[in-house]
Parts: structure tokens; C-alpha cells; sequence
């Protein structure tokens, strides 16, 4: 076999890799996509409590909902450069492809 279509499969393998990952990753998002409304939900409910209740307790819940809902919004950019990366990996082994 030559080094073309050797180095033609060892892409094609790296490609189906990238499918894969790519897949997980979307379906990732679609999921903290969700948790995220929730949690912006909740999060803007509990501030409306807190302020209202201006206790101790109601502070502390606000406190806590914002910092889910940072974590989540992390979490939620994180994925989305991860699938930027992915799918920048995928062109370049396409693009090997067409050479």
C-alpha cells in the first residue's frame, strides 16, 4: 500500500474520530443549552425573592443561584469552543483529503 492512501486512511480514521466527539459535544450543549434557561429562570426568580425578603437566608439562595448559573454559563462557552476547535480540526483533515 502507499504512503497516499495510508496517510488517506489514518485521515479518514481521525475524521470518524471527529465525527464522534463532534456529536458528543453538540448533544452536550443541546442539554446545558436547557439548563441554562432553567437556571436563568430560577436564578432571576430568587433575585425577585431576595429582594423582596431582604433576609439572610434570601441572600444566601440569591448567592448560590448565581453562582450555578455563572458555572453553567461556563460550561456552556466552554462547549462551544470546543466544538469551534472541533470543527476547525475536521476542515484541516478534509482539506488534507483533497490533497
Amino acid at each position: 500500500m502507499n504512503s497516499e492512501k495510508m496517510n488517506n486512511r489514518i485521515v479518514e480514521q481521525h475524521l470518524r474520530t471527529g465525527i464522534k466527539s463532534l456529536h458528543e459535544l453538540r448533544e452536550d450543549l443541546r442539554i446545558t443549552a436547557e439548563q441554562l434557561a432553567f437556571s436563568l429562570a430560577e436564578a432571576e426568580e430568587i433575585e425577585l425573592r431576595a429582594m423582596m425578603a431582604e433576609t439572610a437566608d434570601a441572600a444566601l439562595a440569591h448567592h448560590k443561584a448565581q453562582q450555578n448559573l455563572g458555572a453553567i454559563q461556563r460550561h456552556h462557552q466552554f462547549l462551544l469552543s470546543e466544538i469551534a476547535e472541533h470543527e476547525a480540526r475536521q476542515d484541516l483533515l478534509l482539506d488534507k483529503l483533497d490533497r
